[in-house]
């Protein structure tokens, strides 16, 4: 049976490290290699600093996948999905790997982080990456919590992995989806309390949802919370943390998933709206910035990189 990469469904950290990669010309053996290699080494790390509750998810991107694993491709993976309804936009950049490594220890993540860019060394060119932190008890930096829709034991893995039935070859694995959010934080931080409660649908202290009807249909969670057409919620499993220094600040958005479906269908629901003018106004006050699709491969598919 296919192992799923832990960190996909591991309980959230203090600190996150995000590394965005491009594969140079003519090093897809030398990567396939690299790649096959970082899951041991994460275990190696997770016990040498078992404090520190280390997890880390390696994957492939969407646009590179057939060159790297020309093999076989995961049955639902296709290119980040771009949008524009004027001014909101959700742009797809570039990625051909993305590692995540998480913990709470940043000295570990980077004494781990250094080591996969020796393992991919000359093979790849580094293009972005992000250090994360968590904000107070799990907040984004607007000050409302992250991921209170997120699900919770036993759920988590039939929302964030593939099974077997659907599609055997790429089971346990997962869809990935990364977007880098920049927030305007004064101009956030210059709305009254109940108007940033209004734009979320939830009181921003204790951290309690609206009632429906009292929910603007313009609300964060109102465009987010959706069901499918037998009345099922429709969920993602998100592993997003805030990032930022005295100059830019903001939230890198990760989100896994069985299927690239739902974060297309919320994504759309956020920048288009119901088709009545009602978009998610969160996004009068954050800009995504980048936006690329992955697919994190079981450890089992990790491992037989080696072998080919």
């Amino acid at each position: 049976m296919a192992r799923e990469q832990f960190g996909i469904c591991a309980e959230p950290n203090l600190h996150g490290t995000y590394l965005l990669f491009n594969a140079l010309d003519d090093k897809n053996a030398f990567i396939r290699q690299a790649l096959s290699r970082i899951p041991a080494m994460l275990d190696h790390y997770a016990d040498q600093f078992s404090e520190a509750n280390l997890s880390g998810v390696i994957a492939i991107g969407a646009n590179y996948w057939d060159e790297l694993c020309p093999e076989g491709r995961p049955k639902h993976l296709t290119s980040f999905p771009t949008m524009q309804s004027d001014d909101r936009i959700a742009p797809a950049t570039s990625g051909d790997i993305y590692v995540e490594v998480r913990s709470d220890r940043s000295d570990v993540n980077h004494i781990v982080s250094t080591k996969i860019m020796e393992f991919l060394a000359d093979s790849v060119e580094l293009i972005e990456q992000t250090r994360a932190f968590r904000y107070l008890d799990g907040r984004d930096l607007t000050g409302f919590v992250d991921g209170t829709e997120n699900p919770q034991g036993k759920n988590r893995r039939t929302v964030a992995l593939v099974n077997e039935e659907d599609d055997p070859e790429f089971a346990a694995g997962s869809y990935l989806h990364i977007q880098r959010y920049r927030h305007n934080m004064k101009l956030w931080n210059m709305l009254k309390e109940k108007a940033q409660e209004d734009i979320f649908g939830r009181t921003k202290v204790d951290n309690v949802e609206y009632a429906s009807e009292d929910k603007p249909l313009t609300a964060h969670t109102k465009r987010t919370s959706l069901k499918d057409d037998d009345g099922k919620s429709i969920e993602i499993l998100r592993q997003s943390m805030p990032y930022g220094d005295m100059k830019v600040q903001g939230l890198f958005f990760v989100s896994y998933c069985h299927s690239p479906e739902p974060f297309t269908l919320m994504l759309k629901s956020m920048i288009q709206g119901d088709g009545e003018g009602h978009f998610d106004h969160m996004l009068k006050y954050t800009e995504a910035q980048t936006g690329v699709a992955f697919f994190a491969p079981s450890l089992n598919f990790l491992k037989s990189l080696a072998d080919n």
